[in-house]
């Protein structure tokens, strides 16, 4: 089977799991708890955001090892372990764990932050590099439809939405988040490169105030392992 034919029933798989799952069905009281908690996780990620980011000296996106690395060091700041706990005591006996991870993941979700408040990016035409944390941390449905432009600074398509993508490695399997575009005659295109990196960008001066930055709670223990 082929990388994309491969990735592509991956992708169906994850869209059909999530239209089958159950909803959680919680007290608002239990979400308003989840969403103070949810939002104390965001206040402690942005400590040292935004990070100030700059272009690469040969094209306009912007630097994809200074991009990941802030996403990196905001998460480690974040004390999962504590708050797993103070979720885990809020779960009702009779919501499963799957159920509760989904109401939580939900409010991760909701309260994502804008990219301009986790980059601080002073040339307005940059691009931003659509890198596997970047997409794997992409807030649901956002950058929809925004023009994909590959790394010498022409549109290919349009932005359709990102998959999980398995693969094998030497010694071990992975997992990268991949995304795919509509080209500009309509056709649904994957990057044939998995390793992401700045080939693909988005312009910044349409996407900064969109939601970019989600937490998800595959950090969490317990709950990320529904």
């Amino acid at each position: 089977m082929s990388p994309i034919s491969r990735a592509l029933l991956v992708l169906l798989f994850f869209f059909g799991s999530a239209q089958a799952a159950p909803r959680a069905d919680l007290p608002k009281e239990v979400t308003d708890k989840i969403d103070a908690l949810v939002a104390s996780a965001y206040k402690a990620a942005s400590a040292k955001l935004p990070c100030k980011i700059s272009t690469s000296s040969t094209s306009r996106m912007l630097r994809w090892q200074d991009v990941d690395k802030c996403m990196a060091r905001a998460i480690t700041l974040v004390d999962w372990e504590g708050l797993s706990k103070q979720l885990e005591a809020l779960r009702p006996a009779n919501v499963s764990v799957g159920d509760f991870a989904a109401a939580v993941e939900k409010s991760f979700n909701r309260q994502a932050l804008p990219y301009n408040k986790v980059f601080q990016v002073r040339n307005q035409k940059a691009l931003l590099p659509l890198t596997n944390p970047i997409l794997k941390y992409l807030p649901t449905d956002s950058l929809q439809d925004q023009p994909v432009f590959d790394q010498r600074g022409s549109q290919v398509g349009t932005f359709a939405g990102v998959f999980a993508y398995e693969g094998m490695g030497l010694t071990a399997p992975y997992r990268l988040t991949m995304f795919q575009y509509a080209d500009l005659q309509g056709k649904i295109q994957v990057p044939s490169d998995r390793l992401l990196l700045d080939s693909y960008g988005v312009p910044w001066i349409k996407i900064m105030t969109q939601p970019g930055f989600r937490l998800t709670t595959e950090n969490l223990p317990g709950l990320g392992k529904k």
